[in-house]
């Protein structure tokens, strides 16, 4: 991707070059970070680079690494010089990415410092013998971050990229599930087929059998098969290049209600994906879900109540509660999600969608996740039970349906003025 990394660059340059003319500043200096440690030990933790200093280069970063922006020139990366025999070798990656880049390789205490303006800022981890007196912080660190939101074609394809190794790996987690394997076996075909370990994903990939698919961000992998296997939710992702993808599967070895329930979600969510063009409010299509979610209930007979009654009763939150997307990139919950403009007022989510993670109204080139669920969690069900009159509940069935624990989809989309392109979608088909 040698020319969409140029192009990629060059914007770069020039969105933070109009900031820079905006608070009047010489420089900005972006940290990558530095290695952290267990409480009273030597083992660090996993290591992630921050991500608007990743967004600047087509690899992924170690620690200690410094970008350098001013106000000609190109850019200029200091790249830390290690001599050390206790870990794999750091060196400065190759490539024509290079000839855009003034590149100094440096030792960690390198004076940095003696590169830059007058006036400048700094963004991401500091050093803590560094002292920047820069005022508006928060200000310059919003006008960054809105911008993120707008993808380049360079970072469009680094996320379809990361679709297409996380589709393989979902296509071995169904297998795995069909042969009856435990939520760790199948975790290990996930990552064995996307090629990556799980320090590599972008984040603790889900694998989560029956009942345990109602637990939205589910933290174990038994290694005990289960003799009853009727449903896998997998939500797993992977990285390319500093960038996610994010992507849940629900399978099912169930041929009657769950079974049509998940394809009554199925449908639901591939016409959330389509409306999801620019110039609509995110706000607007989370509800569109909601009463979607509020149909399937009356559907399957789960609820008897007309979806009006179920709305104002806020029965489909029992069974959907979480929001329906957010915006994805260098990070999974990538940033901006509710800012709408560049000197960070804020949306923040309503009263009746406290988890939504987007806000903004759609535009082109964002990059977000559609993501519906319907499941049977317990303690929302008997909340619903103890505080609604008359929830039109049918509560022998619900129970029925608890062992299988939920549904999930999620795909990865790239918004359009008139049409959406489903990056999973692509990234399924193509493998098949």
């Amino acid at each position: 991707m040698p020319k969409l990394y140029s192009q990629h660059l060059e914007i770069l340059v020039t969105r933070y070059r109009k900031v820079m003319q905006t608070f009047d500043l010489d420089s900005i200096i972006i940290s990558s970070g530095h290695k952290t440690y267990y409480f009273q030990d030597d083992y660090s933790h996993t290591f992630h680079a921050f991500s608007g200093a990743q967004q600047w280069l087509p690899f992924s970063l170690c620690s200690d690494v410094y970008i350098l922006i001013n106000k000609q020139d190109k850019p200029l990366l200091f790249w830390p010089k290690r001599d050390d025999f206790w870990h794999s070798d750091n060196s400065l990656p190759e490539g024509d990415w290079s000839d855009l880049w003034q590149t100094i390789e440096a030792r960690v205490d390198y004076d940095i410092l003696a590169h830059l303006g007058k006036k400048h800022a700094w963004i991401g981890p500091k050093p803590d013998h560094i002292k920047v007196d820069f005022k508006q912080q928060n200000e310059l660190e919003a006008a960054i971050n809105y911008q993120k939101a707008y993808k380049t074609d360079y970072e469009i394809e680094a996320i379809y990229q990361a679709n297409l190794t996380a589709a393989a790996g979902h296509k071995a987690a169904e297998n795995a599930f069909t042969q009856g394997k435990s939520e760790l076996a199948i975790y290990h075909d996930y990552l064995n087929a996307s090629q990556q370990g799980s320090v590599n994903e972008p984040y603790p990939g889900i694998i989560a059998l029956n009942q345990n698919a109602a637990i939205l961000h589910y933290d174990v992998k038994s290694h005990q098969s289960v003799e009853n296997s009727n449903t896998l939710l997998i939500d797993a992702g992977a990285n390319q290049s500093g960038y996610a993808s994010d992507i849940t599967r629900t399978f099912t070895q169930d041929t009657g209600l769950f079974k049509a329930m998940l394809d009554s979600m199925e449908s639901l969510q591939l016409s959330l994906c389509e409306h999801a063009i620019a110039g609509v409010d995110f706000n607007d299509l989370h509800q569109e879900c909601v009463t979607g979610v509020a149909k399937i209930l009356r559907e399957h007979k789960l609820c008897n109540l007309s979806v009006e009654e179920q709305l104002e009763k806020r029965i489909p939150q029992v069974f959907f509660p979480h929001g329906l997307g957010h915006l994805l990139g260098l990070q999974v919950h990538d940033l901006g999600g509710h800012q709408v403009d560049e000197s960070g007022k804020i949306q923040s989510p309503s009263k009746h969608a406290p988890f939504l993670r987007l806000t903004r109204v759609l535009e082109e080139n964002m990059v977000i996740t559609i993501e519906p669920g319907l499941y049977f969690i317990p303690m929302l069900l008997d909340k619903m039970v103890a505080e609604v009159e008359e929830h039109g509940c049918d509560l022998e069935l619900i129970e029925s349906l608890k062992p299988f624990g939920g549904i999930r989809i999620e795909d990865n989309l790239v918004i359009g003025k008139t049409t959406t392109r489903n990056l999973s979608r692509e990234a399924f088909a193509s493998l098949s």
